[in-house]
């Protein structure tokens, strides 16, 4: 008698598999205010199907969430996102997406558990919602860059007045970037990864 089922064991597809030339994996978190473009980034970067967590904006956020500037959103992350991309044949990087308001902050602290860098998204229109964001990076000693993101009718700045309004020392790379793009969010993450090469080889000044 055969006792062979037609059952299969399920597993993870086959493009989510680890690429077997990996021998480095490195997490990376995507930060910024409330709709910033965290979101967009990871999908639109990652290998992999992104995992989100976005629901839709009720009126419990009403009075709390500060929707100027972006009125129109209709989703907001409440844990965090998470994709994955191979910069090379060796080195992954795993991607965490925060969520930007700041009634969810409190789960940045798993998020950063383990991050080598971050990439902090910027909108010209508001700038203030990455004060608070900034700050809580350099609290931590988390080593980023900043990426100005293209929004529609979005000021354009000159770095120098970007860095002054940002209150950035000259260390700390600024780019452009499109979120939208996976090239364009790509070389952002290209960016982070040298800038992180740099901060290990620099030795550090003799008293």
């Amino acid at each position: 008698m055969d006792y062979r089922t037609s059952e299969t064991t399920v597993g993870p597809r086959s493009e989510d598999t680890l690429p077997a030339s990996a021998t480095a994996a490195v997490k990376i978190v995507i930060v910024g205010g409330f709709g910033v473009g965290k979101t967009t980034m990871v999908g639109s970067v990652s290998e992999i199907r992104p995992l989100t967590t976005e629901e839709t904006m009720t009126q419990a956020g009403v009075g709390v969430d500060d929707l100027a500037g972006v009125e129109r959103k209709t989703e907001t992350t409440v844990a965090m996102d998470f994709g994955r991309i191979s910069l090379n044949e060796r080195l992954v990087l795993y991607l965490f997406g925060t969520p930007g308001q700041e009634r969810f902050w409190f789960l940045w602290n798993g998020l950063f558990e383990g991050a080598l860098g971050a990439v902090v998204l910027v909108d010209t229109r508001r700038l203030e919602v990455s004060f608070d964001v900034l700050g809580r990076l350099e609290e931590r000693g988390v080593p980023f860059v900043v990426a100005i993101n293209a929004f529609a009718g979005a000021p354009v700045h000159p770095v120098g007045r970007l860095r002054a309004a940002l209150d950035l020392p000259e260390t700390v790379p600024i780019i452009d970037c499109d979120a939208r793009e996976r090239a364009s969010s790509r070389d952002t993450l290209l960016t982070l990864v040298s800038h992180l090469q740099h901060l290990t080889t620099v030795t550090p000044e003799t008293p």
